[in-house]
């Protein structure tokens, strides 16, 4: 029964506070761009400008192709942004994930609020910007006589895995940037080290056979190579493959999230 409570306890937690967690997402999302003059039309600014530069420097200065089936000047361009939006979703979460409860430790000090929702917030704050950049992503699509399919509606079922292991890499490193302060610094040089090390400007067909097999072992790749199947080229999603990178992703979450509550004990000493 242990097991199965502490299965249950990082989708629990959300269930329990779900209302708590949409204030402070909402703040969180609305905060960013109190003051500014675009306000929240930044949000939007940002994924159209990276489409546009995209577009020209891939597919106009280095005129960069895809693949077989993907080689005008723009399809380039579409699939290195859907990577993007991927990308922008692990890179966001893990790089404010060390600084999370330190940089909230009035919230430590309270001893009713559930610091285990402050991941959460981060991913769904991550999450509201990555819809903006698969809307910008279906309309350029379209701008550029690409009808919508019904694959993608699928794109669900590719980024709920993939927020499940984010959110488990969040409360893991949140947990440790507590004690370890220069998780920051290395977490920042490794997320700039991932973005190479994914395929976000090259499919994995692209590289050496023996290469393929150990990419796929990096968490970014099934939602990178399934957002693009599913959003682009109109493929159905890899049943098998989504059912395993599920479980891992479950899995990662779990882990990350008991860690998270382990640690936890010590937070208010350290802190």
């Amino acid at each position: 029964m242990a097991v199965l409570s502490d299965f249950g306890g990082p989708f629990g937690a959300l269930l329990r506070h779900r209302g708590l967690v949409y204030q402070l997402t909402r703040r969180e999302v609305v905060g960013r761009y109190r003051g500014s003059v675009m306000g929240l039309l930044w949000s939007l600014f940002h994924p159209v400008l990276m489409l546009s530069v995209y577009t020209f420097v891939f597919g106009h200065v280095f005129k960069s192709r895809w693949g077989s089936g993907f080689g005008s000047t723009t399809s380039f361009a579409l699939m290195a942004f859907a990577g993007m939006i991927v990308y922008g979703l692990f890179s966001e979460c893990v790089t404010r994930a060390p600084g999370l409860i330190v940089g909230n430790a009035n919230f430590v000090k309270r001893v009713v609020f559930p610091l285990e929702l402050l991941p959460w917030v981060t991913l769904f704050a991550a999450m509201f910007h990555a819809l903006i950049g698969l809307a910008v992503l279906i309309l350029f699509s379209i701008f550029l006589g690409n009808m919508p399919t019904l694959t993608m509606l699928f794109f669900p079922l590719v980024l709920l895995p993939f927020a499940c292991f984010v959110v488990g890499a969040t409360w893991a490193l949140a947990a440790l940037g507590v004690y370890l302060r220069d998780l920051a610094q290395v977490t920042g040089v490794a997320v700039t080290v991932a973005m190479f090390l994914s395929p976000m400007f090259y499919p994995v067909s692209a590289l050496p056979a023996a290469l393929q097999s150990v990419m796929q072992f990096n968490p970014l790749t099934f939602p990178m190579e399934q957002l693009r199947a599913v959003m682009i080229m109109g493929q159905f999603p890899d049943w098998r493959g989504l059912a395993v990178y599920t479980c891992c992703a479950v899995v990662a979450a779990w882990v990350g999230f008991t860690m998270f509550q382990r640690l936890r004990r010590g937070f208010a000493d350290v802190l």
